[in-house]
């Protein structure tokens, strides 16, 4: 087994370990499986681990008593302390070069500047595992998460007057399994606030409390939901929680924040999504394909493309030199999102390996790859100090008349755009000459008329 084989293998056998310890709910030790250990793993431990052929300075990097040890110069780890952590000076260059060969990137040092700062959380216990071992794919997808649905019978519960619908049955069977009981209604000034903070996030005035509290109408329960429902504030209540999902945010983040200038389209489109009560699989293919499906009119396509905005967020490394390399990054991120928000699994771990704890090869990861490679992503960071990978935005096609279909609305687009480019490049050499006669400027004039009217539309 080569080094490389060797490093992504104790990589994924290190997440399996924590996972089955139950670390991976806690988010530092997360931090440490996605961001640390990986780096350690490929980066160091050729060096300095247990399975190193010449251990380089006494210095175990590979459990959380050798990093914090450290070796013949001293700590190489000090939680909380970055000026006595020494790996990080030797990542950073100063005293002592590591790794050797080449210098990490910004955004992996500062990574290993915020782990020390969060108490350097690291679940690491004893020697570096040195048993291999694999999933058996095909049993993994036998497991029950990856079953069809399927109809269950409703129960029978004992109490047969507590519940009043088949989720109360459910639910009231388990409550009799464990010889539990139901607690009694909470009293209608509860009640009506505990509805308020749910559907809008936001407490019922007094007013609002009397008014239901004195409500005689049986149905007064179910019309206060249905008026919260409808209200707009239940979009935006319930919309920020997709948004945290799918890590909505306003710039790049990373070593070089860019503003996304029009990234509240995209959590306009949430909200609307939520208060309009898009069907969910709806919702769903718009934000993964919005720019592929037909449309019957311009306000659609535009909404659909809007939702794209989905893989166009996110954090991004504009510092990064290597194009390549930053475009995959783009597309590992882009896989991570969407396999945890609609499937639930994290399935980025393949991009190195062979999932080590879910049934999911890396032939999977690649494939899925594959469609986001293909796919240019627009993100509207301009070319700065520092931003080495400047993105363009996409324009609102709201000139594109009603059509059956995405051809002839995508025609359209690029004839306008063509016809802008034209008039600007027309306009500028007009205006660089230093003397115009009358027809020149009229003809300028007329130019800059154009330029507006296809830049509204």
């Amino acid at each position: 087994m080569n080094q490389q084989t060797r490093s992504c293998f104790l990589v994924g056998l290190g997440i399996l370990w924590a996972t089955a310890q139950g670390f991976s709910a806690d988010p530092d030790y997360r931090f440490f499986e996605e961001k640390i250990r990986p780096v350690l793993v490929n980066k160091c431990y050729k060096c300095h681990s247990a399975n190193s052929k010449d251990l380089q300075g006494g210095l175990l990097l590979d459990t959380r008593e050798g990093i914090r040890r450290g070796g013949e110069s001293g700590h190489a780890v000090v939680p909380g302390n970055l000026k006595a952590s020494l790996l990080l000076g030797a990542l950073k260059f100063e005293d002592l070069k590591m790794p050797p060969d080449e210098q990490l990137a910004p955004s992996v040092i500062a990574d290993f500047e915020k782990w020390i700062l969060q108490g350097a959380p690291d679940p690491r216990d004893g020697k570096s595992v040195t048993i291999r071992r694999t999933i058996d794919i095909e049993a993994g997808r036998k497991f029950w998460s990856f079953q069809p649905l399927q109809n269950v019978a409703v129960p029978t519960p004992q109490n047969s007057e507590w519940a009043r619908t088949d989720i109360d049955r459910f639910i009231l069977a388990r409550l009799e399994s464990r010889q539990l009981t139901p607690v009694a209604d909470c009293d209608p000034a509860s009640l009506v606030r505990r509805v308020y903070f749910d559907l809008i996030g936001l407490p019922p005035t007094p007013e609002q409390v009397a008014r239901y509290v004195n409500d005689s109408d049986p149905n007064a329960l179910a019309s206060l939901i249905d008026r919260l429902l409808e209200s707009p504030q239940f979009g935006e209540r319930w919309g920020r929680h997709w948004l945290d999902a799918v890590r909505y945010a306003e710039s790049t983040g990373m070593e070089r924040n860019y503003t996304y200038p029009y990234a509240w389209r995209y959590r306009d489109y949430v909200i609307a999504a939520f208060n309009d009560d898009m069907p969910f699989d709806q919702f769903l293919t718009e934000q993964l394909a919005g720019d592929l499906l037909q449309f019957e009119t311009r306000e659609q396509r535009d909404r659909q493309i809007i939702a794209t905005a989905l893989l166009a967020l996110g954090p991004k490394s504009l510092n990064e030199t290597n194009r390549e390399r930053f475009a995959m990054d783009v597309v590992d991120e882009q896989i991570d999102v969407t396999t945890r928000v609609f499937l639930g699994l994290t399935a980025s771990c393949a991009r190195c390996h062979d999932h080590k704890f879910d049934p999911i090869p890396s032939t999977d990861y690649y494939a899925l790859a594959g469609i986001f490679r293909s796919t240019q992503t627009f993100y509207g960071t301009t070319k700065q100090q520092g931003n080495r990978q400047p993105g363009r935005l996409l324009n609102l096609a709201k000139s594109v008349q009603p059509t059956s279909g995405g051809t002839t609305g995508d025609a359209s687009l690029k004839k306008i755009q063509k016809q802008l480019k034209t008039a600007r490049r027309r306009a500028a050499q007009l205006t660089k000459q230093p003397e115009r006669n009358p027809a020149a400027k009229a003809r300028l004039k007329k130019l800059r008329q154009q330029i507006a009217r296809l830049e509204k539309r």
